[in-house]
């Protein structure tokens, strides 16, 4: 049996947390176009005859650190690097960008072995470019293996699980063979509402936006959930609820129908919009909110 922790990094928006679902065949971390939509290390454990694999989602690696919050995000990413035994680097085009420099000194720091993964080869259409790419590439780092993905359209997953797998330590289980995360569904629950929030908002979503989950309560046939939309100001607290409540209404449609899917059951969802003002640049408002994990 081989058993171990692999760690998914990259640069914000690149399909970590897409890969991370589809690997597992279950959706764990939620996803969107929007760049750091990811704030907290997630576990996702697959288990299967070869051993477990336990991914590691995280935050994009990216430079701006101005507030709290990016300070948070760029500690979580880099932490993970510490006690994991394979990573797994996702980049989403055939070149290297600026902030890619920082990571091939955090990776010649770290000393692990490495996969480069280039994401959304379903839409490069010169194949001798990726092989271009990857001349280049094994003049720049000793990677372990460099393989051509996509992670939303099922491409070469096996091939990378595969690929993981022989680089794992061999070692019994670390987890049961039926848990698929180590969150529990409470803070699943946070995070689709903010997939949801994400997704209906797009361009106009302001970026300090969180929720926070006030009361979880399991009850026979049905389970109830009351959660805070925290924003920033209260411009952006209009944003979120939208005319009439019509948007804060779609979203907890939205949400209500996945989280039913998550745990099987019956929800009641009812959702506020709240404001704290500059939670994204404090300490103490970012830990009271679960910005802790680091």
């Amino acid at each position: 049996m081989k058993c171990g922790y692999v760690a998914l990094i990259g640069r914000p928006n690149v399909g970590k947390s897409t890969l991370m679902n589809h690997m597992l065949g279950q959706k764990i971390s939620i996803t969107s176009r929007k760049p750091q939509t990811t704030r907290h290390r997630i576990l996702g454990i697959n288990t299967t005859e070869q051993g477990q694999v336990i991914y590691m989602d995280t935050p994009g690696m990216h430079q701006d650190e101005k507030k709290a919050l990016n300070r948070y995000l760029n500690k979580t990413a880099d932490t993970t690097l510490l006690g994991v035994d394979v990573v797994v680097w996702l980049i989403d085009g055939l070149s290297f960008h600026e902030y890619d420099e920082v990571i091939f000194k955090k990776l010649e720091r770290a000393g692990l072995p490495v996969i480069l993964v280039v994401n959304k080869v379903d839409k490069v259409k010169d194949k001798d470019a990726v092989l271009a790419f990857f001349d280049e590439a094994r003049k720049r780092f000793p990677f372990q293996q460099m393989i051509p993905v996509s992670a939303l359209k099922a491409i070469n997953l096996d091939k990378l699980e595969q690929a993981i797998m022989e680089l794992l330590p061999e070692g019994g289980l670390i987890y049961p063979e039926d848990q698929i995360t180590d969150r529990p569904e409470r803070f699943l629950a946070a995070e689709i509402i903010r997939e949801k929030l994400t997704r209906r908002l797009g361009d106009e979503l302001p970026y300090a936006i969180t929720v926070e989950i006030e009361r979880y309560e399991e009850q026979p046939g049905i389970t109830k959930i009351y959660a805070i939309i925290w924003v920033e100001r209260d411009s952006q607290k209009n944003i979120v609820i939208g005319k009439q409540g019509e948007l804060l209404k779609k979203v907890g449609t939205d949400a209500r129908a996945d989280i039913e899917k998550l745990i099987g059951q019956k929800v009641y969802l009812q959702l506020w919009t709240k404001v704290k003002k500059g939670w994204s640049n404090n300490e103490r408002s970012l830990q009271s909110l679960g910005f802790s994990d680091t």
